[in-house]
């Protein structure tokens, strides 16, 4: 750990917050000697005040052992790039347009990489009354169901949360040039076939 990075990061994320060095210090249960000493880069702070910096500071533990903020390239804004992450503990699912660090019940998460749909992983989409109307015929039982179906065009996303025991179909307001993807709470994330073919009218 180099002391004189992270000292440099701790006062600039301080600045950020507003924060005095007394006001850090007080957050954290310590003297505002220590900070001091710690943005002069005379000393690093101990590793059992690691998670109460990173909470009150709001940066990764990580990038505070590091001594600097890895800033992503800026977001073109294209939802079509869209990454999803769900968590394998309790299915939350998360979405990032851009590269992320994501992390649910104390998990980092990896993006899920979607599989063309198959014949056991599959939607059918028809357009009824404007909408589209989308079932499947695929199990939902608590330990294998479809837990999302999202709808993604290049400036948004439509993301239906689905439950075990719950039927085999959702409805959505119908958009234009976008693509479906699913998840499975087995078998992960998959990509429905091209929406222009796959649409019944």
């Amino acid at each position: 750990m180099d002391c004189l990075k992270v000292g440099k990061l701790i006062l600039k994320l301080r600045n950020e917050k507003n924060y005095t060095q007394k006001q850090l210090a007080d957050a954290m249960n310590i003297s505002d000697k220590t900070i001091s000493k710690w943005e002069r880069g005379l000393g690093c702070p101990d590793v059992s005040l690691l998670h109460t910096l990173s909470d009150v500071l709001g940066v990764n533990i990580e990038q505070i052992l590091l001594g600097e903020l890895e800033p992503n390239q800026i977001d073109g804004g294209n939802m079509k790039r869209i990454k999803f992450y769900v968590c394998p503990s309790c299915g939350n699912i998360l979405t990032a347009t851009g590269e992320a660090e994501v992390s649910c019940c104390g998990r980092k998460l990896s993006a899920s990489v979607a599989k063309p749909s198959d014949d056991s992983h599959n939607i059918n989409v028809e357009l009824i009354d404007d909408e589209f109307y989308i079932t499947f015929d695929h199990e939902m039982i608590k330990e294998h169901y479809i837990n999302f179906i999202a709808y993604v065009t290049y400036d948004r996303v439509l993301l239906v949360k689905l439950y075990p025991e719950q039927g085999g179909e959702v409805r959505m307001p119908r958009m234009r040039g976008g693509k479906f993807y699913f998840g499975c709470s087995e078998h992960g994330l998959w990509q429905a076939a091209d929406i222009k073919r796959n649409v019944k009218k």
